[in-house]
């Protein structure tokens, strides 16, 4: 079989996985064979691919290692749900990418080309490419749309945990590897553990997790709920946690290196669900980050119930600065920071959510906007901003979710 008869398998192949994910059958159903066939076409691909190297070739070993990684990984799967199958897609997806591209390149003397999803040995190697220039940046003309949903997987503790949030270190240039999931309790208020992964592979296979407990013992048996977390509005910044502590208006830093804690009122905050997000109770305080910094969402008795937005110092925990909105909190589901704007969300239907407000805090200016965007399930529980890769990471009902965002040009 030669390597476009093999790539045009793989195509047929992804077809009918889509067919599969738009519930066309029962999830139960799914055979993973397609999905070890479809790698062992992929793994033939590369051999012929390999054989028209001269010599050696570090980024068909890179290749091949990869290829067995998802071998492994379809093998461990114990979940056969839409998640799971997602989530090998997406993998599939990028080997298939690089076969493609390396075919398309590899008769370019002198210069190598290599997949954009393999990390080279050297990053600064000067052939591997480079991403996209405006990547952690804000060279660019605000949010044009947001693509599907992109499902990982249900959180470690099962579908009754309906809240919660996760995601990777929100700070600008931070480590990557180390994914973080933080369900609530099944009320959506408490927040007493942290789960970590030291990488997106560990994630998927639950695999490798360190746990980090808020709550301590005291006393008779008892439990001491103070750095507990409250509502789903936690984020990661600069290898700490940032969330409303449990009970107060409070600011909770928690460093996950030394385990040690800190906490700040945040002045006349409303807490303990009084105007918190009209799709989920208790977060009546929201930590955001983006390209420029740590920011917390809250609401005031004085303001009413209109948002108002404040920039931390992520180290003291201290208000630098802060915006007044005229924009009703207990209409929206979720919001999220990009380049020091505020986007709002609210519910359409029970499968279309759109981003339909905005506030620029450079400029102090608000407005609306209609950007509807696909809901893997019914209610979004929390909805976070990496600036890092310039996705949105989704809490839906006890599923894991990502999306990539779509800039407009600057004019």
């Amino acid at each position: 079989m030669t390597l476009v008869e093999s790539l045009q398998n793989l195509k047929n192949l992804a077809r009918k996985v889509e067919v599969m994910e738009l519930g066309e059958i029962s999830y139960t159903e799914l055979d993973f064979e397609l999905l070890k066939l479809e790698i062992r076409e992929i793994e033939s691909s590369a051999t012929q691919l390999q054989a028209s190297f001269n010599g050696p070739s570090a980024l068909m070993e890179t290749l091949f290692e990869k290829i067995q990684n998802i071998s492994i990984m379809v093998n461990q799967l114990e979940s056969y749900d839409k998640n799971n199958v997602l989530a090998v897609k997406q993998e599939i997806a990028s080997l298939r990418k690089c076969l493609e591209d390396c075919e398309k390149h590899q008769a370019v003397p002198p210069v190598p080309y290599v997949c954009s999803f393999i990390k080279p040995a050297d990053p600064s190697s000067s052939y591997f490419p480079t991403p996209p220039s405006h990547l952690g940046t804000c060279k660019h003309g605000g949010i044009q749309n947001i693509s599907k949903p992109f499902g990982v997987q249900l959180n470690y503790l099962g579908f009754a945990y309906k809240f919660g949030g996760w995601g990777k270190d929100s700070m600008l240039g931070a480590d990557q590897d180390i994914h973080w999931v933080a369900p609530l309790t099944t009320d959506g208020r408490s927040m007493n553990s942290i789960h970590f992964y030291p990488s997106y592979d560990d994630l998927l296979l639950y695999k490798k997790p360190t746990d980090k407990v808020l709550t301590k013992p005291i006393a008779y048996n008892n439990i001491d709920y103070c750095s507990s977390g409250q509502g789903g509005g936690v984020i990661m910044f600069n290898e700490s946690m940032y969330y409303n502590c449990n009970n107060t208006r409070d600011l909770c830093k928690f460093n996950t290196n030394t385990n040690a804690e800190e906490c700040k009122t945040l002045t006349d905050a409303t807490f303990n669900n009084r105007f918190s997000y009209a799709s989920n109770q208790w977060q009546n305080i929201n930590l955001a980050a983006d390209e420029d910094g740590l920011w917390v969402i809250y609401s005031t008795e004085q303001n009413g119930r209109n948002i108002i937005i404040s920039k931390l110092n992520s180290t003291s925990m201290i208000v630098e600065k802060t915006w007044t909105t005229s924009q009703n909190k207990l209409g929206v589901t979720n919001t999220f920071m990009v380049c020091s704007i505020l986007y709002a969300t609210r519910t359409l239907n029970t499968r279309r959510e759109e981003i339909f407000y905005m506030y620029d805090t450079k400029t102090g200016t608000e407005g609306k906007l209609s950007i509807p965007f696909d809901k893997m399930m019914e209610n979004i529980q929390s909805l976070s901003y990496n600036p890092n890769d310039h996705k949105l990471y989704m809490f839906s009902d006890g599923y894991l979710a990502t999306y990539d965002l779509n800039y407009k040009p600057l004019p």
